[in-house]
Parts: C-alpha cells; structure tokens; sequence
C-alpha cells in the first residue's frame, strides 16, 4: 500500500460580486468553512490556475459575467495507504465530495508520495 497526494479542481460559483479577487476571495474562504464544518481542515484549499488560450501564460481560474463569478479551486489531500492511483483518487473523492456537496470535482493529479520513516519501518 502507498500514500499519494491527490489534486483535484472544483467548480465554485459565487453571487452577487464584481471583482475577480473578491470572488476568489469567497469562494477560498466559503469552500474551507465547508470542509472545516466537517473536520477536513488537512485539505489544501486555493484558487486554480488555467492557461491562456492565446499564450499560454497562466492566470487564476475564475471568471465573471452578470454579477456572478464561477471559480476554479485546487484541492489537495493526502491519502495514506491505498492501493493504487485510482483508489486514491475514490479516497480523495469520498472524503471532499462528502463536505462540499453538489459542488463539481475532477481529480486532476495524482503523485505517490515516500512513506514516513514510521511507515517503512511496519
């Protein structure tokens, strides 16, 4: 069994903004209220980068049209002592989806990590 690193994105919308940065701002903040409430403060939580479709260079994920802003978050999760990447990635799943109900999530990436010295030695 090994310990993996999972990132997933999600889709977070937020209501009622103008500026990009207060949007972002929210839906951080919003998005780590939820996972707290249910005693996931080890997940990672911040704002998504995507590539410019013209360039290539990389700016923050979000975007807002009528005064509503859908912003792309990264969630990180260490998962220990799964079977493999894809069981991983149901781990991941599981426990985020559980928090952050009807809120979309892909896993994006998924990196074995070295086991703790306490790990190796068991």
């Amino acid at each position: 069994m090994s310990n993996y690193l999972v990132a997933m994105e999600a889709a977070w919308l937020v209501r009622d903004v103008e500026d990009i940065d207060d949007a972002i701002g929210v839906a951080v903040s919003e998005a780590g209220k939820r996972l707290n409430e249910k005693d996931k403060e080890y997940v990672e939580v911040e704002v998504g980068v995507t590539g410019c479709p013209a360039c290539g260079e990389p700016f923050d994920s979000a975007f807002i049209a009528a005064d509503t802003a859908l912003v792309g978050l990264l969630l990180e999760i260490d998962v220990f002592n799964a079977d493999g990447e894809k069981h991983a990635s149901r781990i991941a799943k599981s426990e985020v989806g559980g928090a952050l109900r009807d809120v979309p999530l892909s896993v994006i990436d998924v990196v074995e990590t070295e086991a703790d010295d306490e790990d190796a030695e068991a």
